[in-house]
């Protein structure tokens, strides 16, 4: 018997490295790092099958961040990220807010709430 517990995906033989696990009341996947020991109603899967991993319509798939894996960079990160580039981009409407001047806004614009713009209709 082999110490090293294989990817339970039909004809993969690679190594395990995350163990699927199925939340039938919650219509959820729980996909985690591998289990201490198999259990009868979860899945060992490998790296390429666990990153590849969609779950049925309606259905959320939870992954759960091994503490020893790297952490990716979230859509909120980049988003931030690209927010921040963004007013880097705009220093003279940055020096205008700092010093209680007016915002020079684009003609287009109605009303500002945080990021959020509302504009005006090119018809009006």
């Amino acid at each position: 018997m082999s110490l090293v517990r294989r990817c339970s995906r039909t004809a993969c033989g690679r190594p395990a490295v995350a163990t699927l696990t199925y939340v039938y009341a919650d219509s959820t996947a729980v996909l985690g790092p591998l289990a201490t020991y198999a259990e009868p109603h979860c899945y060992d899967l490998c790296a390429e099958h666990s990153e590849r991993l969609t779950a049925p319509r309606g259905w959320e798939v939870v992954r759960l961040l091994d503490g020893s894996a790297p952490a990716r960079p979230s859509g909120d990160d980049l988003e931030a990220l690209a927010n921040a580039v963004r007013e880097a981009a705009r220093p003279q409407e940055r020096a205008a807010g700092a010093n209680g001047g007016a915002r020079t806004a684009d003609p287009m614009e109605v009303a500002r709430r945080g990021h959020l713009r509302v504009l005006r209709s090119p018809d009006n």
